[in-house]
C-alpha cells in the first residue's frame, strides 16, 4: 500500500485525486500536481475511507478550509453530545473535525464519530496517551506514543497533530513569555523534556513514527507546541525556533512518503499575519499551513470567535490553506452545540472572504446569487443562499413574520418608503418611461 503523496510522485491519479478535483472545480491534473509537490494534502485514512469518507483536499491551490474541533473533557461530554456537535460542524460547513477528547470513554467516542463522519477526523494522540497513563506524563516511554498513534490509525484517524518540532534547546526560550507555552501537547512534552532532560522523543523517533502513519496513508498535522498564546509573546524567538525545525520534519516527512501540513500561531497582531505565514510557506516549502485562529486581540473573551475570524481571514487571504475555528468559549469552558455553530459560521465567512481576495474559481457565485436576490426581494431564495438560513428568516421574521412579507420590497429596517433598493427600481422605471418619450439619461448640461 502506499501514500496518495506516493501515487502522485510516480504520476498515477487515484480515486480520492479525481474525486476531490470535481469537488474543487480544477483539473485532475492540478490536483496530482500539488499533491506530489507537498502543496496539497488529501487526509483519507484507508480505514476510513472504507466506511464514509468523502476525500477532500488542503493546500493553496484548493478552496480555503476550516475546521471544527470537538470533544469530551474530564468534567463534561458524552457520545451523544459530540455527535451532535459532529451533524452541526459538517451541516454548517466544517470541511475537517478534530476530535479533542481529554476525558473517559475516548475509544468510544471516537469509533462513533469516525463512523458517522463523512469529513476527515483528526486527533492529538498524546491527550489519549496522558489518559491512560493516569495522566502522569513523566511516565512516558516512546514506544507507548508509538503505540498509541498506531491504535488511532487503526481506527480510522486521518490526520494527527504531533508536537514533533518542540526541543530541549527551545525552552528557555518560553521562560519570559507573558502566557507561557500554551499549546497542550506542547507543554506536555515540555514538562517530559524538563522531567528527563532529555531531548523531545517525538522528534527522536521520529522515522519510526513516519513508518506508522505511512502504512495507513495518515497525515501530519506536524503541531506548534510553542505557538503564541497571547499578543504579548508574538513572532518571538520561541515560535520561530520551531517553526525551523517544522520546516527540517516537513522534508523528513515526504521523504519518507507521508503527506505533511503544518499547524501555524494562535495569537498574532493584524500587521505581523502576513509575514508569519509567507515564512512559514518558505520555511516550510509551501506545506499547507493549518492556522490556529489567528486571535488579533486578546481583550474579547466570549467573542474570540469573532477576533480569531477577522485574523483567520487575513491568514487565508495571505496563503494559510485551513483555518483552525475558535468558538465563543475559547479560553473559557468547553463548547456546546451552539458554540460548534457559533465558531463554524464565523470560520465559513473567514475563509470565503479569503477565497474571493484570492479570486478563487466561482468564489463568488453564491454572493452575487444572494445580491440579486436581495435586489429582487426574494426573501426565500436570500434565505436559502445564506449561510444560516434559519436565523437569516427568524431574524426577518421577528417584525415581519406573515408570508405576504415573503415578497414585499423593503424590510422592517427602511419601511416602504426609505428603501433605496426600491427606489432605485422606481429610478429604473423612470429612466425606461423617459428613454421611450425620447429624453434618455444623459449628463445634465452644464453651462
Amino acid at each position: 500500500m502506499i501514500t496518495q503523496l506516493e501515487h502522485a510522485r510516480a504520476g498515477h491519479i487515484t480515486r480520492e485525486m479525481e474525486f476531490v478535483a470535481k469537488r474543487e472545480d480544477l483539473p485532475v491534473e492540478t490536483i496530482r500536481a500539488e499533491v506530489a509537490a507537498g502543496r496539497m494534502v488529501i487526509p483519507a485514512n484507508r480505514v476510513h475511507l472504507a466506511l464514509r469518507l468523502e476525500p477532500m483536499a488542503i493546500g493553496i491551490a484548493a478552496r480555503c478550509k476550516i475546521n471544527a474541533n470537538i470533544g469530551n473533557s474530564a468534567v463534561t461530554s458524552n457520545v451523544k453530545e459530540e455527535l451532535e456537535k459532529l451533524h452541526t460542524s459538517v451541516h454548517y460547513g466544517a470541511d475537517t473535525v478534530m476530535d479533542l477528547s481529554t476525558g473517559k470513554d475516548i475509544d468510544r467516542i471516537r469509533h462513533a464519530i469516525i463512523a458517522a463522519s463523512t469529513v476527515p477526523i483528526g486527533t492529538v494522540p498524546i491527550y489519549q496517551m496522558l489518559e491512560e497513563l493516569g495522566g502522569n506524563i513523566e511516565d512516558m516511554k516512546p514506544q507507548h506514543f508509538l503505540d498509541m498513534v498506531e491504535h488511532q490509525a487503526k481506527q480510522g484517524v486521518d490526520y494527527m497533530t504531533v508536537h514533533c518540532g518542540v526541543l530541549y534547546e527551545h525552552l528557555h526560550l518560553t521562560m519570559n513569555r507573558v502566557t507561557g507555552i500554551v499549546s497542550r501537547g506542547g507543554s506536555l512534552i515540555a514538562k517530559w523534556m524538563m522531567a528527563h532532560r532529555r531531548q523531545n522523543p517525538l522528534y527522536e523517533n521520529f522515522e519510526d513514527l513516519c513508518d506508522i502513519m505511512r502504512q495507513y496513508d495518515v497525515t501530519w498535522s506536524l503541531g506548534d507546541g510553542l505557538r503564541p498564546g497571547s499578543i504579548a509573546d508574538a513572532s518571538d524567538e520561541a515560535q520561530f525556533a520551531e517553526l525551523k525545525v517544522l520546516g527540517e520534519l516537513t522534508e523528513r516527512g515526504w521523504r519518507r512518503g507521508t503527506q505533511v501540513m503544518v499547524e501555524g500561531p494562535g495569537h498574532i497582531p493584524m500587521d505581523q499575519i502576513d509575514m508569519n505565514i509567507k515564512k512559514q510557506i518558505e520555511w516550510c516549502k509551501g506545506a499547507p499551513f493549518y492556522v490556529l485562529g489567528p486571535l488579533v486581540t486578546d481583550i474579547a473573551p466570549g467573542y474570540d470567535h469573532i477576533t480569531s475570524a477577522i485574523g483567520a481571514a487575513l491568514a487565508g487571504w495571505s496563503g494559510a490553506a485551513m483555518l483552525c475555528y475558535v468558538t465563543p468559549k475559547e479560553h473559557l469552558g468547553l463548547p456546546d452545540r451552539e458554540d460548534v455553530k457559533q465558531g463554524v459560521i464565523a470560520y465559513k465567512i473567514a475563509a470565503h472572504a479569503a477565497d474571493l481576495a484570492r479570486h478563487r474559481k466561482g468564489a463568488r457565485d453564491r454572493d452575487d446569487a444572494l445580491s440579486r436576490a436581495r435586489f429582487a426581494f426574494d426573501w426565500k431564495e436570500q434565505f436559502r443562499l445564506s449561510l444560516d438560513p434559519e436565523t437569516a428568516q427568524r431574524m426577518h421574521d421577528e417584525t415581519l413574520p406573515q408570508d405576504t412579507f415573503k415578497s414585499a420590497h423593503f424590510c422592517s429596517m427602511c419601511g416602504p418608503k426609505y428603501c433605496s433598493m426600491k427606489i432605485t427600481e422606481d429610478i429604473r422605471k423612470m429612466a425606461a418611461e423617459q428613454e421611450e418619450a425620447g429624453q434618455p439619461l444623459v449628463e445634465l448640461a452644464v453651462e
